[in-house]
């Protein structure tokens, strides 16, 4: 199981990220290396989950204070990528279930494919990866999204929320913190 995260860095989730690229970089290693004994491996690649650990997560992260971290980073942490985390969350989001059907229907694949986006949407921001050989697309473009364009990326998701008809569903998380469900 790799992650979206796997594929492109997000800022504030550096330790999970890098994890993930290491484990894309294994299994692409081993899938090579296993085709030899007609052993196929596949990755899963979710976004986020909606879980109530993601709840309980953002509750605590939203609430915490931080006193080794300077002013910048912290209004940043708090104010822009919190906000915009949840926006992604709640439009993108998956249930465990959604994950679960995917990975099944990879095992039952007789000819699995390597990568298993689990959520389309995300097929664009990996296909900007590839596009620009020198990274900087996509490393600006995050960077654009993030902190320039917020309240775009807020109304997008929003929007993308109703078109995927994830505006009727229970919340799990609300834009105004503290967290709570319903």
């Amino acid at each position: 199981m790799s992650s979206v995260m796997g594929l492109q860095g997000v800022v504030f989730n550096d330790v999970y990220t890098a994890s993930k690229f290491a484990m894309e970089g294994f299994c692409e290693s081993l899938a090579v290396q296993l085709l030899k004994f007609n052993v196929t491996v596949s990755m899963i690649e979710p976004g986020p989950v909606h879980t109530e650990f993601e709840v309980k997560m953002m509750e605590d992260v939203a609430k915490m204070e931080y006193p080794g971290a300077d002013a910048d980073t912290v209004r940043y942490f708090k104010d822009v990528y919190l906000p915009s985390s949840i926006d992604i969350f709640e439009a993108m989001g998956q249930t465990p279930e959604d994950i679960a059907k995917c990975t099944k229907k990879v095992i039952e694949s007789s000819q699995p494919r390597f990568r298993n986006l689990t959520n389309s949407l995300y097929s664009p921001l990996v296909a900007m990866k590839y596009a620009d050989e020198t990274g900087g697309l996509s490393v600006h473009t995050f960077y654009n999204l993030l902190f320039n364009l917020g309240p775009l990326v807020h109304i997008t998701m929003s929007i993308l929320k109703c078109l995927t008809c994830r505006c009727f569903r229970r919340r799990t998380i609300s834009p105004n913190c503290p967290l709570s469900p319903g």
